[in-house]
Order: C-alpha cells, then structure tokens, then sequence
C-alpha cells in the first residue's frame, strides 16, 4: 500500500449538492467531512455560509457550484454567483461551461466564459475548477479543445463531470458515464501539467479512488467518502454512492 488514509481523504471533494438534500442532511454531511478530514465540501450555493460555520476550525476547505449543473446562465449571472460565493466563504469554485456554445464551437464565447469567473476567483482569492460535462461532448475534439482553453487561461483544475449529465442514446434509454478512462486520460494528456485533474461521477470506492489517482487525477467529487475511508480503515464493506453523483 503505498498511500495513507490521508493520502486518499485529502483527495475526496465530498459532494453536498442532491438537491433533495435538506439543511439537516448538509450540516450532517459537513459534519463528516470534517470528522474524515477529506480535502472539501462541495455545497450548495445557499449554504456556502453555513458550511464556512459548521467547517471553521478543520482543514476542510468551502467549495460551491457555479451555473451548475447546465452552465447555461448569463456570463455576468456566473460572476455574480461566484463573487457572491466567495463573500460567503467559499475558496474553491466548481463552474460548468457553457455546454451549449461548446457544441456550437463558439470557443470565443466559451473562452470570455470561463476567463470572466477566473477573473473573479483570482480577485476574491478562490480557485476556479472547470467541469466539461463529458456525457455532453461527443467527439474528443470539444474535449481537447477545452483543454486549451483552460492552458490558455491558466485554470487550477479541469473536472469531468457534474454529476446530473445523463444523455439519451439512439435507441432511447438514458446513460450517465460520469468520469471514464478515456477522458481522465484525455484531460490528464492535454492540459498543462500544473492544471489538475477531477474525476466527478461514478467514483464509489476505494478501488475506484485509486485507479483514477493512477491516471494523474488529484481530487474526486463524491457522496461515498464515508465508504471509502472506511475501507481503508478496513471497517466496512463499500456500498454505491446515492444516485446522481
């Protein structure tokens, strides 16, 4: 074994954002993020202030979600969220692009997106993660593209997934891949080297924690922190993340 339990909790985002996830549940899951000493939180945006509360004191740092889970919000509605975030508390800052302009290849549209929260994040002293939507992107090409535009810009990471990008294939049925080989893969090739890489979605287990730490990633988002800590601690057998994450 050559991790420790830290090693592995350090990499964990634990994901606060179902939104069914009432205050009850968000304080509890605050709570145990601070009782594993996993790397953040990553909230719901109302309750950035909250966790900044429950979380003071730990080495768990406040992250949130911006235009999330389409990316589809005004260019100046994501400054203000992000702005608004940090003055909450938060320091990390998960924003999804503009899904739609990738697709349409309006990449200066997509750029001045991404550039603008950046600004932002670097004025308020927060860190500004990525999120692509891979499930939405169907050739490598919007990918890689992507991926430049966060070299070109100088983003802290670049993040698969939200979580929620299910798809409808041809025969009519809905699939979810969340963080795949081949993208981690991708992503870990054709960015900077000092851009790191999270895989969000469909990441449950121990083994899954590790096999993505192979592959260069730094940071997972999920809902099983419990499950994987306890794993190495060899106190419980895994069950599956709840839906969504």
């Amino acid at each position: 074994m050559n991790y420790t339990e830290k090693d592995i909790a350090k990499m964990i985002d634990h994901s606060l954002l179902h939104p069914t996830m009432n205050d009850e549940v968000l304080e509890a899951g605050c709570a145990l993020a601070k009782q594993y000493d996993v790397a953040s939180v990553c909230i719901k945006p109302y309750a950035v202030k909250k966790a900044a509360e429950w979380l003071k004191g730990s080495d768990v740092l406040v992250g949130t979600v911006i235009g999330f889970p389409h990316g589809s919000n005004l260019t100046a509605i994501k400054v203000a969220e992000t702005k608004q975030a940090i003055a909450d508390g938060a320091v990390e800052i998960d924003m999804v692009v503009n899904i739609g302009k990738v697709l349409s290849e309006d990449y200066d549209f997509v750029k001045a997106d991404i550039k603008a929260v950046f600004d932002a994040c670097q004025a308020g002293g927060a860190i500004l993660k990525v999120i692509f939507e891979n499930d939405h992107l169907p050739e490598d090409k919007y990918k890689i593209r992507l991926c430049e535009i966060c070299n070109e810009i100088g983003v802290d990471f670049v993040k698969t997934s939200t979580g929620y990008g299910f798809f409808k294939q041809e025969n009519g049925s809905y699939t979810y891949n969340g963080a795949t080989e081949h993208d981690l893969k991708l992503m870990r090739k054709h960015c900077n080297p000092e851009i790191q890489v999270k895989a969000a979605g469909g990441v449950r287990t121990l083994e899954d924690t590790l096999k993505v730490r192979e592959l260069g990633v730094t940071r997972i988002g999920a809902t099983a922190t419990e499950a994987i800590i306890n794993k190495i601690r060899g106190k419980a057998t895994e069950s599956e993340a709840p839906a969504g994450y």
